[in-house]
């Protein structure tokens, strides 16, 4: 035991480089640094903004508008007042030099129009001074003024023909009740807000898993590689342990440096997403229905899931294992990670664009064959009570993570680990060397 408990600790140790730390610390602070500006920018977009107008109607219709505005979410800034006489075109060249954003123009005859039921245009002017996500959220604006001007109106108009009855009961005669049903519990709520609310939040699991088995595996590939290269992995073969104990000391020094590195780029993503998610706040009511559905991950939950994202670890190295072996050099090892890749990318992208519950049966069939698959299924099985579908994915992963084990244990228990490799473009995938 205490000659694998050395070997392990070597493993990690060859595993834990400077390199390797300082990426880990640069992931943290740029994924905080970039959290912090997104937050930053998207608060922005929800603080009060200047509306510059010109007005040319001058009437109580377009004055009550501009108050009506006013009691919103913005400054009125009246331009008529800033320019030499009520013209368009200096009204435009003002904003130009004074670099402000947007101009709004109320037209001549515009109460004269509205009161007869003839539309009337009411043009504003964004300047577009960067391409930034600010400015994205700053453009928003526009839609925002053109709706409370209509609704401003529309209510008006309502009220003086039916002072008696609310303007939204007859702009929206027909009210509607949404339930959501999950299993035995019901709630009344938005679906829409509770998928969008419960994506956002476990948005970073397959992005977080993706980058840590790549990151594990690739580290596995080069490492074996590399030993293979520097002839340090028959010397390695000659200490008197059982070589099956190697494999596994190679995969479980991975396996907890890899773990370590899940939970850092984690904690640095939910960081990343909570500037791009906190500031636009979660309802309250949202929450509630959430909690009632008991869509929420339990501590149960949590330890299913870490046994589903530890296994799928655990499989990516065991094959990166088998993937190293064949690698002649450190250059080669870098190619062999492409099937990997391949693997993982499928459930990765399948898990936001599809439900695989609407795939055809044979195509299931291969994407549930992948062992990666399961932990990208496991967070929406978790929440929706299905454990057995978890259950069996773990299962399955175990099953799997074995039978590679077996496959690595018997690779280095020939001297084959040494002299197998892996060509592209020759007569033979594989070759011994002589």
């Amino acid at each position: 035991m205490k000659k694998f408990s050395n070997l392990l600790k070597k493993e990690i140790k060859e595993l834990v480089t400077a390199q390797l730390i300082v990426s880990l610390i640069f992931t943290i602070i740029l994924f905080n640094f970039m959290g912090s500006l997104i937050k930053s920018e998207a608060k922005k977009g929800f603080e009060k903004r200047n509306i510059y107008v010109l007005d040319l109607d001058r009437s109580n219709l377009s004055t009550e508008v501009l108050n009506n505005l006013s009691f919103g979410n913005f400054r009125i800034k009246l331009v008529n007042d800033l320019i030499e006489k009520e013209d368009k075109n200096l009204a435009i060249k003002y904003t130009k030099e004074n670099n402000i954003d947007f101009l709004m123009v109320i037209p001549k005859d515009f109460e004269k129009s509205i009161s007869k039921f003839k539309p009337k245009e009411v043009e504003i002017y964004s300047f577009i001074r960067s391409l930034s996500m600010g400015s994205s959220i700053g453009s928003s604006l526009i839609n925002q003024v053109i709706d409370a001007i209509n609704r401003f109106i529309s209510n008006n108009f309502l009220k003086s023909k039916f002072p008696e009855v609310d303007p939204e009961v007859l702009k929206n005669p027909i009210k509607s009740k949404e339930f959501i049903v999950v299993k035995d519990k019901l709630a009344e709520g938005s679906s829409s807000q509770v998928i969008s609310m419960i994506y956002s939040q476990s948005i970073f699991i397959p992005i977080i898993l993706m980058m840590v088995i790549m990151f594990t595996s690739q580290m596995v590939l080069s490492a074996i590689a590399m030993e293979k290269q520097d002839k340090t992995l028959e010397t390695l073969l000659t200490v008197p342990i059982s070589r099956k104990q190697i494999v596994i000391a190679k995969m479980m020094g991975a396996g907890i440096v890899g773990i370590i590195s899940a939970g850092i780029y984690m904690l640095g993503y939910r960081s990343f997403m909570g500037g791009i998610m906190g500031e636009v706040g979660t309802s309250e009511i949202t929450s509630q229905i959430i909690q009632k559905l008991g869509l929420k991950l339990t501590t149960s939950g949590y330890i299913l899931l870490g046994i589903s994202l530890f296994l799928a670890i655990l499989c990516a190295l065991a094959l990166s294992t088998i993937l190293g072996v064949l690698a002649e050099d450190l250059k080669s090892a870098q190619s062999m990670i492409l099937p990997l890749i391949f693997l993982i990318m499928i459930p990765y992208f399948l898990s936001f664009f599809s439900d695989i519950n609407s795939l055809s049966l044979p195509i299931k069939i291969f994407v549930l064959a992948i062992p990666f698959s399961h932990p990208f299924l496991a967070s929406s099985n978790i929440l929706l009570g299905n454990y057995s579908l978890v259950f069996y994915g773990i299962i399955y992963m175990l099953v799997v993570f074995i039978i590679l084990i077996f496959i690595s244990a018997r690779i280095f228990s020939t001297d084959k680990v040494l002299t197998m490799k892996l060509r592209f473009g020759g007569k033979k995938l594989f070759k011994k060397a002589s």
